[in-house]
């Protein structure tokens, strides 16, 4: 494979559209180490390349701050002080003005060369990480044309198109991230998923359609649009979809939760029991399976058994607030009063921990 003079840097935070929380991710970025000093289209004078030289070396240190201080002390009008000092701002997080100072001057930088291509490529990541999503596509689909087989850049792509509601354009970046056909029924599933994980939850259903009419038992499919009638308060498609799903694959630990889940909505307390211990037999280190049950057991009058379980669910995650706050249920019913007020307590403490945050 060819030297790709692209690379991760840095993880960076960004929103990942309107309303959508964070998303974070390893971000592709012009790897100032590989661009180096970029060859110069005329001489520059010695004071003026030392300058630029050094820049260049905070950057690579991780000293973006010091580097536009550098910069913007320059009395020069070239270009490739201007352009430096957009790579410096990007990599101090100050998308803004990265975004104002390299568009200045991005196209009056050669065609084709170094500098070009690495004010195209930060233009691109620096939309994304303002929330331009429109703006950011144009500038990284240039950049996919050097770039081509970069995964970092097809997984960015992948995210902006989701998030602008370009799904057939996202199909084929994800495609292309996971080397499977466009059209095949993988390259919907896979962006369906992308799509659940981003919160577009009714685009991943036409792409889990999309899956199931070119592959009926194409794992994973029913399982998603299962848990998407879940949460919708469909319950009786989500237990024949998860069902479906299990005719697939019955090992899916994650359907046989899912499926005792929305048993337990219905208050089918013996169906619940029997899917979540099938799933915690085949995945017994996950605390979810352990919380319902210790619901199930506790509705159907088996205080001894739904503790035991609650108790579990807590030895693998110790901060569920769910598994405490039924445990400290328990307790008030059967008469642990000290117990109850101790489980209740860790309960709203780990309640309001996030708004401490």
């Amino acid at each position: 494979m060819p030297r790709n003079i692209f690379s991760p840097l840095a993880s960076k935070s960004t929103f990942s559209g309107a309303g959508l929380g964070l998303l974070v991710l390893c971000v592709l970025c012009a790897s100032v180490a590989s661009f180096g000093q970029p060859a110069a289209p005329e001489p520059l004078a010695a004071g003026l390349a030392e300058a630029l030289a050094e820049a260049r070396g905070l950057i690579n240190a991780g000293k973006a701050k010091a580097a536009v201080e550098k910069l913007g002390v320059l009395e020069s009008s070239d270009p490739r002080v201007t352009h430096l000092l957009g790579v410096a701002y990007y990599h101090a997080d100050d998308h803004a003005h990265a975004i104002d100072t390299l568009t200045s001057i991005v196209d009056t930088l050669p065609e084709g060369s170094l500098e070009r291509r690495e004010a195209v490529q930060v233009l691109g990541l620096s939309h994304y990480l303002a929330g331009q999503l429109a703006q950011c596509i144009p500038f990284l689909e240039r950049t996919r044309e050097w770039a081509a087989e970069n995964t970092e850049l097809a997984y960015v792509l992948a995210n902006a198109y989701i998030q602008t509601r370009r799904a057939d354009e996202a199909r084929q970046s994800v495609a292309r991230l996971f080397r499977v056909p466009e059209d095949s029924a993988a390259a919907h599933l896979l962006t369906a998923q992308m799509m659940v994980r981003l919160e577009f939850e009714d685009l991943a259903d036409a792409e889990l359609k999309k899956a199931i009419a070119k592959d009926a038992r194409i794992p994973q499919a029913h399982y998603l649009l299962g848990q998407a009638a879940i949460f919708r308060a469909r319950l009786d498609e989500a237990v024949s979809l998860l069902e479906r799903e299990l005719e697939v694959n019955p090992g899916n630990a994650m359907a046989l939760y899912r499926l005792g889940d929305a048993y337990t909505r219905q208050l089918k307390w013996d169906d619940a029991i029997k899917a979540l211990q099938k799933s915690i037999w085949l995945n017994p280190n996950f605390s979810g399976p352990y919380i319902l049950l210790g619901k199930a057991y506790l509705k159907k009058g088996q205080p001894g058994t739904a503790e035991g379980m609650l108790r579990r669910a807590i030895e693998y995650d110790p901060n569920n607030k769910s598994a405490h706050y039924l445990l400290a249920q328990l307790f008030q019913q059967t008469g642990r009063a000290e117990e109850a007020k101790r489980e209740f307590e860790i309960a709203e403490r780990l309640q309001a921990e996030p708004e401490r945050r």
